[in-house]
């Protein structure tokens, strides 16, 4: 076989839909429907020039400079990818040991497990919680490390600390933990509080995916620059309407920066979404009134919504996650759909009656609420 067994056993990652139909309302990826500033799409156009035929800066350097400044920490301490995607991808390589025992691209018999010592199964463990982003378990697979994967409480908030340290299935010695906050796809926040405490209570790395943060009331960054074994990933794709740039960035100590940073692509970051960044973190107080108006379209729509029989969970994000009346949630995807309105639908079976709606415009959000009440109509 030319196919290595782990990749012939790989189910891949699932992105959302990107159809290509003419007045369709696309409410599923959590794409920012406002576009960028105007100063950053000039500096874009600007940029297309004869510099095409050259190499980017390799290490981004001046946007490393700029985030750094913006977050009250040195260039050291950050690691710019080609969206946050990749430093998720990064961090699997870099802290994760491959486990022997998956190699074939099967599982590990039981009792060859139960022999292996705790310390070595817990180096070639990626951690998570479920529900959250689904590509950590790919990321794991591909790497051929193992997974533990644990329920989050039934209204999807975090587990308390002294219930994982009960509990013997959370492992706190896990070569990397992730932790998607605010949760994708619940919506739903943690504290900094409690994020801090779960950090200290572990010894592996912890990798906080801040993805939807600018959405919510507060953040986790400075548990990534007084933890050493604590990164922070953020993007410019949700809150700053560059996801056809592909630009992310990683916070945290040097030393893991520098191990990330020794993984990387030569020139993985493309150099117009080096410089539509740079001239984003220049226009910040149009993205914060963007978040602003997001926001608020978030708190009408989930009361518009539970007003018509949905049940509507709390969300800090710029989607709100629902369980629809009267029909399924896969039924009402489909419902939708056919009035050319897309949301997403999860088959996973923590959140297979509810949908996932991305906030969009006013004209938008309207749209989406007449076809519910045709749905909901005799």
């Amino acid at each position: 076989m030319l196919i290595r067994p782990l990749v012939r056993a790989l189910h891949a990652y699932v992105p959302g839909e990107q159809p290509k139909i003419k007045g369709l309302i696309k409410l599923n990826t959590n794409e920012n429907p406002y576009p960028p500033a105007p100063a950053v799409l000039k500096a874009i156009r600007a940029a297309v020039d004869g510099r095409l035929r050259l190499y980017q800066n390799p290490t981004a350097q001046t946007l490393r400079e700029r985030l750094a400044q913006l977050h009250d920490c040195a260039p050291e301490n950050v690691m710019v990818g080609n969206g946050s995607d990749e430093l998720l991808a990064l961090a699997v390589r870099a802290f994760v040991e491959p486990d022997p025992g998956l190699a074939s691209g099967g599982s590990r018999v039981a009792d060859a497990e139960s022999r292996a010592p705790r310390a070595r199964r817990s180096r070639s463990t990626v951690q998570f919680f479920a529900p959250s982003y689904s590509l950590y378990p790919v990321l794991a697979a591909a790497h051929g490390a193992r997974t533990n994967v644990v329920r989050l409480a039934a209204d999807f908030s975090l587990p308390s600390l002294e219930l994982l340290q009960r509990s013997k299935a959370w492992d706190f010695d896990a070569a990397l933990t992730f932790v998607t906050t605010p949760n994708a796809p619940s919506g739903r926040a943690f504290s900094t509080a409690e994020l801090d405490a779960l950090c200290r209570a572990h010894r592996g790395v912890v990798l906080l995916d801040e993805a939807y943060v600018d959405f919510a009331e507060e953040n986790a960054l400075q548990l990534a620059l007084k933890h050493p074994h604590v990164l922070v990933a953020r993007t410019f794709s949700k809150a700053y309407s560059l996801c056809f740039q592909r630009v992310g960035y990683a916070v945290g100590h040097p030393a893991l920066v520098d191990a990330l940073d020794k993984l990387r692509d030569s020139y993985n970051v493309n150099g117009l979404g080096q410089i539509a960044a740079l001239a984003t973190l220049e226009a910040l107080p149009y993205y914060r009134a963007n978040f602003e108006r997001i926001k608020a379209s978030r708190g009408r729509l989930s009361e518009q919504l539970s007003d018509l029989g949905f049940q509507v969970l709390p969300s800090q994000t710029n989607f709100i996650l629902v369980r629809p009346p009267l029909h399924s949630a896969k039924v009402w995807l489909e419902k939708l759909r056919e009035r050319k309105l897309l949301v997403r639908w999860f088959s996973a079976p923590e959140v297979k009656e509810f949908l996932r709606i991305t906030i969009g415009t006013e004209a938008e959000c309207a749209a989406l609420l007449k076809a519910v009440r045709r749905i909901l109509s005799p």
